[in-house]
């Protein structure tokens, strides 16, 4: 699951921004061929900035992690899976929260995560489950 997500967000990011991008293509020229970007867009940062980071509070302490990144159909990131609570993944609970909530920042060359939240608050949030038959996240 983890692969599968981190290669659909890619691919979405890298479809997404090859519109706006200067292409390359061989061959004939068809409505289905696939582009190739000649640069990386500037205002575009890899998915391992947020997906198994943590996230923390105002006040530096741990809430939770990013266990999933989930994508709108246009291929923008419309909202993070956070696992809080629990320990080694036992007792965990994962709720959804938007994208604009995560503020990332760089604090000694890594990436920081943040939320305007507390460990209390997503515990007390509606829970999600994955439903690997349906591939999708459930509401628990």
């Amino acid at each position: 699951m983890n692969k599968l997500a981190i290669a659909t967000v890619i691919a979405a990011t890298v479809i997404g921004a090859a519109s706006a991008q200067e292409t390359k293509t061989t061959g004939v020229a068809s409505p289905t061929q696939t582009q190739v970007l000649i640069a990386i867009p500037q205002n575009v940062t890899t998915i391992t900035n947020f997906y198994k980071q943590n996230v923390y509070d105002a006040s530096d302490v741990k809430i939770g992690e990013i266990n999933d990144v989930l994508l709108d159909n246009d291929g923008h990131v419309g909202a993070f899976i956070i696992g809080a609570g629990g320990f080694l993944g036992m007792g965990e609970k994962n709720v959804a929260v938007p994208f604009n909530s995560v503020r990332p920042t760089q604090r000694d060359g890594r990436w920081w995560l943040t939320m305007n939240a507390t460990k209390e608050s997503l515990k007390s949030a509606p829970g999600y489950t994955y439903d690997k038959i349906k591939a999708t996240w459930m509401p628990v």
